[in-house]
């Protein structure tokens, strides 16, 4: 993606040069951070217009049949794998996580500006899933609820905030340097991981699969709008011609 954005900076840089002349040099800069914002309200407006399909009898009808079929496999030994993962993709797994996030990035790798865009993202994240749910105001489903919740129930938060904070994971992990078949492994279990965090809050009866769509939707447009500011920012420390 630094790439990409390396050259479309080059493009913008010489339309304003032949247009204008002369021009501030950190224009084009400003110029992809607005379109990268235009990109995050366009995703959060394509989210809101998804929640408007939460009141019909046909989403009622498949989150109905959803969790049926989910929670007919409960047993024992799965619900305390659900509690556990729902756990970590909890205030107190996300410090823990995060911690081994500090060691990896900052102390081994030595690159302290992830460690502080993931704790961004997260905050972010968590941040507008409060305002989400208050918007939207969904309550939560009527059957058996296997862990206490208290808040609304749209978007699930801990949908939004896996997908936020250990997609941004994924996406660092992606471009450290390190033997290949670990990365990849790493990769692959932090993608498990966010499925089951996801799966976890339909199997615990505190979340509709709906919510959890719409939750993994508004955080995949967090990662997806932060990788993109990150990198601006960082291009934007020198010029892209260079």
């Amino acid at each position: 993606m630094r790439k990409s954005l390396i050259a479309f900076l080059r493009k913008l840089k010489e339309i304003l040069v032949n247009t204008f002349h002369q021009y501030n040099k950190r224009l084009p800069y400003i110029i992809t951070l607005l379109l990268a914002l235009f990109i995050v309200v366009g995703g959060v407006n394509l989210f809101i217009e998804l929640t408007d399909t939460l009141t019909t009898d046909t989403l009622a009808e498949y989150d109905r049949v959803i969790t049926d079929y989910v929670i007919s496999y409960r047993d024992p030994l799965l619900t305390k794998y659900f509690r556990f993962v729902t756990e970590v993709g909890d205030l107190y797994g996300y410090i823990v996580v995060f911690g081994i996030v500090v060691i990896i990035a900052g102390i081994i790798y030595k690159r302290w500006g992830y460690v502080s865009r993931i704790a961004f993202v997260l905050i972010m994240a968590s941040v507008s899933n409060v305002i989400l749910k208050r918007f939207v105001d969904r309550a939560r489903p009527g059957i058996e609820h296997l862990v206490s919740v208290e808040t609304l129930s749209y978007p699930s938060g801990h949908a939004m905030s896996a997908m936020a904070f250990y997609g941004f994971v994924m996406f660092l992990f992606y471009r450290f340097k390190m033997n290949h078949f670990l990365k990849f492994l790493i990769i692959f279990l932090l993608g498990i991981l966010i499925l089951s965090i996801g799966l976890s809050r339909i199997y615990l009866g505190v979340h509709f699969p709906s919510d959890v769509v719409g939750g993994y939707l508004a955080g995949f447009i967090w990662v997806v709008f932060c990788v993109l500011v990150f990198d601006i920012i960082e291009i934007f420390r020198r010029d892209p011609s260079t």
